[in-house]
């Protein structure tokens, strides 16, 4: 890789940017989404070796972490040219009059809902109650040879094409399982959408080339947050600089940050209260006073809508408890070109944690741990 790739014109950015969505679009959906969070592992390791002068070789594909990353604003050329010389078009199947199947997990007509109306009122004070619920929350220490383990229901819809035919699809809802050591260097993921296998497949490290990537803020091990500040203010600030460049505006990429902590991750009881103070600092935040999870249970939502993209991205928690039950994306504006498929009422992504635990061994449940 050439050491000066991020200081590539603005017309070649944007020209990767386009070839990455044209390579990927074709992608089986839940690969799509796997070859988008390798590059978005690679950008950063390319990135980390820039700034710290390391050379090529050190700047090699990461461990995949699930995390629900927007689409990205600008790719790496040289890393998307990577992506899109493995990239295999998805054969379609017909899955017996239930739509089609790909990926393991049968799709259907993209995921619809009324858009909630939006309101900056009462968004301090609804942050504050969540942090004091969050603060007073036993988030146990994950103790050496233990895994976080998370369970949750998933579901997303997304644009497919077919002979050159683009339409909006979406994958079944469906049940995903996570497991990662404290270090982050142990771990196991089930998802249908993603693994090529029911077994599901390794996250350890080191990946296949021997490299062990730092852990940072997309893609934190438990030790990692253990180590970050609970100021709010200092941890918002490391936030943005942490992810300047990424995503649609920095606003917009430090909300998605804090919200993917949230999900597949088991932040110390003092960090989890902190977020959500930073969170009640970010412009633009909302409050939707309704809105629902994959599984069905409605709850007031903490929202950000990215003018780019026209999605609003919304923390869903109990009305009662503050606990935290989901995210879910709405598109909420209309776009133009083919982005237009997705209507305003489209759900892109939506989720539900089921159960969030500490258990003593990888691909061990909550129930068989002693």
């Amino acid at each position: 890789m050439n050491a000066n790739t991020s200081r590539q014109s603005a017309a070649e950015w944007e020209e990767g940017a386009q070839l990455f969505d044209r390579t990927t679009r074709d992608l089986p959906p839940g690969r799509h989404q796997f070859h988008k969070e390798r590059m978005m592992a690679q950008i950063h390791e390319a990135q980390q070796a820039e700034h710290t002068g390391v050379g090529e070789k050190a700047v090699a594909p990461a461990k995949i972490r699930r995390l629900r990353l927007p689409r990205p604003a600008i790719a790496l050329p040289a890393l998307v040219a990577a992506l899109a010389g493995v990239v295999v078009t998805g054969v379609v199947k017909s899955g017996g009059g239930t739509g089609i199947e790909d990926g393991g997990v049968a799709t259907g007509p993209a995921l619809t809902t009324t858009v909630g109306a939006a309101s900056t009122k009462g968004v301090p004070q609804l942050l504050d109650q969540i942090a004091l619920a969050a603060a007073d929350v036993d988030h146990p220490t994950v103790k050496p040879g233990q895994y976080i383990y998370v369970e949750s229901k998933t579901a997303s819809s997304f644009v497919r094409t077919i002979d050159d035919k683009s339409f909006l699809a979406s994958h079944e809802l469906h049940r995903r399982q996570v497991w990662m050591s404290a270090d982050g260097t142990k771990g196991w993921l089930i998802d249908p959408a993603v693994n090529d296998t029911s077994e599901g497949e390794t996250l350890s490290l080191p990946d296949e080339t021997g490299n062990t990537p730092e852990a940072h803020l997309n893609a934190p091990s438990y030790d990692y947050l253990t180590k970050l500040t609970t100021d709010p203010d200092a941890l918002l600030a490391k936030i943005y600089k942490e992810t300047e460049g990424d995503g649609n505006s920095p606003d917009q990429q430090a909300f998605t940050t804090i919200g993917d902590l949230l999900g597949e991750t088991y932040p110390p009881a003092e960090l989890y209260s902190a977020l959500f103070k930073a969170a009640a600092k970010i412009p633009g935040v909302v409050v939707v006073n309704d809105a629902t999870d994959a599984v069905g249970r409605h709850g007031v939502a903490v929202a950000r809508l990215d003018k780019t993209s026209g999605q609003r991205e919304e923390w869903i928690f109990d009305k009662k408890t503050h606990v935290f039950l989901g995210e879910r994306s709405v598109q909420v504006n209309k776009m133009s070109g083919e982005d237009a498929l997705i209507t305003p009422g489209t759900v892109t992504f939506t989720s539900a944690i089921l159960s969030r635990a500490i258990v003593d061994g990888e691909k061990q449940t909550p129930s068989q741990s002693g």
